[in-house]
């Protein structure tokens, strides 16, 4: 269950769902036999290999292995939420939602601090068209080489001089001062001498670029000061809908301009993102003043599967680099990469952007791939024209390799540690454990994982799992002896559970069946069983099925005769050990 909206409304919403028309309106689908073919929009390909099939109500890519529902797709493809999408089907199926889902409850959503952050946005925006002091803040955009147009893109504004501007434009109810203060706009002086308290404007004579959240509400503010004064940028405080540590300037706005984000460009500062858009870099973000969080990769992760930071090539600028690269280890699913763009010394993505133009920051050659800044680094370090600077750099290398998730990168980055250090690659597998721990995050959620005929075969209630999957209406047509669930197999619950929900739900497809795990490790698990062989005509299959299921009970019945004979043996071995004990044997 995802939530609380009712599994029986999903099912419902899904019977009434075509997730061909679905698809249709992102991927140009053509048909293919029975079902429909198109270039995957999760990877980059130019042969198909994306799979969408109307009797399942299901989609697999055969190259990057993601697959899911209609529910699936759009949550990954248009990066929305759950309820998000669950809103979005049912409006097209003409459905409303269950009174008592969470969607409708009250929820921070609601919080009036919303209003008052958008209230604000609107009086800065006034500002700079209107304040009789808006001239110096519209040179220095100017100057800066800003459009009105990228400006009004961004909601771009002022916050004039003076101590109240916005606090006698907004403070005109008993209660407004604290929601001001909440939203992080105004500041409290405590009182001296039974003095009344003091109130001021957080931001004061500062260009002023709004934050927003991945649905496009203001958050909070950062403002930059027109002259020269410390700080030079001033972000909100933490608020109860604001959290610097979590939030990225501009990628709503990235979202919003380029709906496909084939990758990120990550920049220290607001001026560099809004810099880079006029120039039509549109898939910048920035952090707000801070250093890069497990928190700013899972959204960067979310949103794209190619992460650039770009940072100064100083001392500070490689010491936030290898921050952000440490991070970024135990996230790198297959198919997900990080690079790094190193800046000249006194150069910024602004000044670059308009010195070397947009290509610059398009251009791989300007890009160092991870392994090569990781290896490097690690290199300065370790003298591997000695074996104690060998042996340094396997300890170095070691337990940054181990967070990297098993897959083909981890495997590489053995490779090149075993080539550096001159160690066989069976002694760097016995140095680096072969499992690394798993990554913090469920995102994204179509996970590109080997497909299970690659790496070793499939058990019997493997394949019986995957053919239920795959072709749910067999459940019905098989008998399926109950006194199965006697077998030693940890997927049989898994399969007696698909069983147990088909043959209550006859016409049930694959996508809904996957849709009752949303949310779950085992979805990971059937996503992987999901996928196999081409498929086979349906009574080669059916009889393929029956023929499991007839295994399935032969192997029974050898675990009871083992069973049997082992009980047999033990009652043999206990008599025998009681006959030595008696006082005339020993």
């Amino acid at each position: 269950m995802a939530g609380l909206i009712p599994q029986d409304f999903i099912d419902d919403l899904l019977s009434r769902t075509d997730i061909v028309d679905v698809i249709g309106d992102h991927v140009q689908l053509r048909k293919a036999g029975k079902d429909f073919q198109g270039l995957c929009p999760f990877h980059n390909e130019k042969s198909p290999s994306f799979t969408v099939s109307q009797t399942k109500q299901f989609y697999h890519c055969f190259g990057c292995q993601a697959s899911g529902s209609a529910i699936s797709f759009l949550m990954d493809h248009n990066h929305l939420d759950f309820v998000e999408t669950i809103k979005e089907l049912a409006s097209k199926a003409g459905m409303q939602l269950p009174e008592n889902t969470d969607s409708n409850k009250p929820r921070v959503n609601n919080d009036p601090v919303y209003s008052i952050l958008e209230q604000a946005t609107k009086f800065f925006a006034v500002q700079l068209r209107q304040h009789s002091t808006k001239q110096r803040a519209v040179d220095y955009l100017k100057n800066r080489g800003l459009s009105g147009e990228i400006a009004k893109a961004y909601d771009i504004g002022y916050a004039p001089d003076g101590w109240d501007n916005l606090l006698k434009h907004l403070d005109n109810e008993a209660d407004q001062k604290n929601l001001l203060i909440k939203a992080g706009l105004i500041i409290e002086k405590e009182s001296e001498n039974n003095k009344p308290k003091r109130y001021y404007d957080r931001f004061r004579d500062r260009i002023i670029f709004p934050i927003r959240d991945y649905k496009g509400r203001v958050i909070g503010f950062g403002g930059r000061i027109l002259d020269k004064g410390e700080p030079k940028y001033l972000n909100s405080p933490e608020t109860p809908v604001f959290h610097k540590g979590r939030e990225l300037y501009g990628l709503y706005e990235a979202r919003k301009r380029c709906r496909d984000l084939d990758q990120i460009v990550v920049v220290e500062g607001y001026m560099d993102v809004v810099a880079l858009a006029q120039f039509g870099i549109n898939h910048s973000v920035a952090t707000l003043g801070t250093a890069t969080t497990t928190e700013h990769l899972q959204r960067l992760f979310k949103a794209t599967r190619e992460v650039i930071f770009c940072f100064d090539g100083d001392r500070a600028g490689k010491r936030a680099a290898w921050k952000a690269l440490d991070l970024s280890l135990p996230l790198l699913k297959e198919g997900y990469t990080v690079q790094f763009m190193f800046l000249p010394e006194g150069e910024d993505p602004d000044s670059m952007v308009r010195s070397k133009g947009p290509e610059y920051f398009r251009n791989h050659k300007n890009f160092t791939a991870l392994s090569e800044f990781l290896f490097n680094s690690l290199l300065l370090k370790a003298d591997i024209n000695t074996l104690e600077g060998r042996a340094q750099l396997v300890n170095l290398a070691n337990p940054l390799i181990t967070k990297i998730p098993t897959g083909a990168l981890r495997s590489l980055m053995q490779q090149r540690l075993s080539k550096l250090s001159q160690l066989e690659g069976q002694a760097i597998e016995q140095i680096i454990p072969e499992v690394a721990p798993p990554a913090e995050i469920p995102q994204p959620r179509q996970r590109a994982l080997i497909n299970r005929n690659q790496r070793l075969s499939r058990t019997l209630v493997e394949q019986a799992i995957h053919i239920i999957l795959n072709h749910p209406g067999f459940a019905n047509e098989v008998d399926f002896d109950e006194n199965l669930v006697e077998l030693a197999d940890p997927y049989l619950p898994l399969l007696l559970e698909l069983l147990r929900m088909v043959k209550s739900q006859p016409t049930i497809s694959t996508g809904q069946l996957l849709e009752h795990w949303r949310g779950t490790e085992t979805l990971i698990a059937l996503n992987d069983l999901i996928s196999g062989k081409k498929e086979l005509p349906d009574e080669a299959i059916q009889t393929e099925y029956t023929g499991i299921i007839t295994a399935l009970k032969k192997n029974l019945l050898k675990q009871q005769r083992s069973a049997i004979i082992n009980t047999s043996e033990g009652k043999i071995t206990d008599r025998v050990k009681n006959i030595y004990k008696r006082p005339e044997n020993k």
